[in-house]
């Protein structure tokens, strides 16, 4: 009986070196030619299908510097080239996992996987991937408990808690998240990072609690979490929480409470100029537009589109909740009085 094509072992070589002519570069090494337009999209391809072995290792300064590196590129809301750094920074950590000789190596660079894939989500929250946030979410947790860190596991926690509110499982994450602040509290003697993680759980869960409709929960935890903030000082060694943060989350609490006045008063008591982080700003600008929106006040919410435009073009380009906004501004009856509209809205690509 004549040997099957599919039982061939020439014909199999075969087919597997053509394999190789079109994705070799990803297997072996080379650096993936993705297209430039769309970086988000590449991000999510180098997640998904990621290459093997397209790194070298790395010693662990230099790798906590990579890190470092990807989270101030975050925290200056340049998207796009997050997207660009995070599946290289990422490949230089698994691969110096791999070549890591002793266990206590091998839990520094978890940790580090957690915060680029903690990052990550984030990422794919800004941009409204909401599938692709449950992924690295998840891998965030495993890297986390790998790496036996409190802090690190807890601020994986709270961003897991984000994923599983977004996609409908409110009272689940507002549980989990209280719960990881509760672990916590005992150790908030222990100094500043410990009480900004603490901080960060409570105006999360606070958020959540909003979201699912309960107002006298929300009320309770963003009020421990304003007390919290005014224990963490305001000198150089401060943390990402402090009362600023706390405001604004009271802003994105009201607003998804209905109570758009109620927003843009606390965004009134807020001076955006002070707040350093550029995310934090672009963020604060994006709310009192999404506010104002809600409140029926077109002038008002375009102004703050340009003003969170003015802080980070990605925030207003890739955030599909500010291109819904345009698209409806652009639909608005006084959209001929929003001088510039049609300008901005190409520019963040939504089609006029």
């Amino acid at each position: 009986m004549p040997m099957l094509e599919e039982d061939d072992p020439m014909r199999r070589r075969t087919l597997l070196a053509g394999v190789g002519g079109l994705a070799g570069s990803a297997l072996f090494g080379a650096q993936p030619a993705f297209g430039s337009a769309d970086p988000i999209r590449s991000l999510e391809s180098a997640l998904l299908n990621p290459p093997i072995a397209n790194a070298g290792a790395a010693s662990l300064p230099e790798l906590a510097q990579a890190v470092a590196r990807t989270r101030s590129v975050f925290q200056q809301a340049k998207y796009a080239d997050l997207a660009a750094l995070i599946p290289q920074v990422l490949a230089r950590a698994m691969a110096t996992r791999a070549q890591s000789r002793s266990a206590e190596d091998v839990a520094v660079v978890n940790r580090h996987l957690a915060e680029l894939y903690t990052l990550t989500t984030e990422l794919m929250i800004k941009v409204g991937n909401d599938r692709l946030a449950w992924t690295s979410a998840d891998r965030a947790l495993q890297a986390a408990d790998a790496g036996g860190d409190v802090l690190t596991q807890a601020t994986t926690r709270r961003t897991w808690g984000i994923v599983l509110r977004r996609s409908g499982r409110a009272e689940t994450a507002r549980q989990l998240v209280v719960d990881a602040a509760a672990a916590l509290q005992p150790e908030l003697h222990r100094g500043a990072d410990h009480l900004s993680v603490y901080g960060s759980l409570l105006e999360t869960g606070a958020y959540t609690a909003a979201v699912d409709g309960d107002r006298d929960t929300a009320k309770t935890l963003i009020l421990e979490a304003a007390d919290a903030a005014r224990h963490v000082s305001a000198g150089p060694h401060a943390t990402a929480f402090n009362p600023t943060a706390v405001g604004l989350y009271q802003i994105s609490i009201a607003r998804v409470l209905g109570d758009s006045g109620a927003a843009i008063e606390h965004a009134r008591r807020i001076d955006p100029a002070a707040i350093p982080v550029v995310e934090r700003r672009a963020r604060y600008y994006s709310d009192v537009a999404r506010a104002f929106h809600q409140w029926g006040k077109p002038e008002q919410c375009y102004r703050a589109l340009l003003a969170a435009e003015h802080a980070s073009p990605d925030e207003v380009r890739y955030r599909k909740t500010i291109h819904r906004i345009t698209e409806s501004l652009i639909r608005h009856p006084n959209a001929r009085n929003l001088p510039g509209l049609p300008a901005f809205a190409r520019r963040t690509g939504v089609p006029i």
